[in-house]
């Protein structure tokens, strides 16, 4: 079963459901309903926010997981969350993990120290 469209084709405007209906027993509800945050984000950072999860918010796997980069990782949380309309909260940075991207040439020196602030 195809997943829900949730943009326009046409104009890229916000899609509203205004029919249910349960693969049970056929009942179905119309009106206008919401579609969830997440369900909203592309296909891609669907799966990327799943790896996330399946990953419990581990940074280092789901670099491995999906064969990207630490800023990359953290630009598309950052993408993500803008999508969302929430705002990221900023944890104390890993030390460690900035060190080896730092060691990586993944950030600059300017950036890491900005992180470790």
């Amino acid at each position: 079963m195809p997943s829900t469209l949730t943009t326009c084709p046409v104009c890229k405007g916000r899609l509203l459901a205004v029919r249910l209906e349960c693969t049970s027993c056929g009942t179905a509800v119309e009106g206008s309903f919401e579609t969830s945050r997440l369900g909203q984000l592309s296909k891609e950072q669907q799966h990327f926010v799943e790896v996330f999860l399946e990953s419990r918010g581990n940074i280092k796997e789901v670099e491995k997981r999906l064969g990207i980069s630490y800023p990359t990782v953290r630009k598309e949380l950052d993408l993500i969350l803008k999508e969302l309309g929430l705002k990221a909260a900023r944890p104390p940075a890993d030390v460690s993990e900035v060190l080896d991207a730092l060691s990586k040439g993944e950030m600059t020196v300017d950036e890491a120290v900005e992180k470790l602030r």
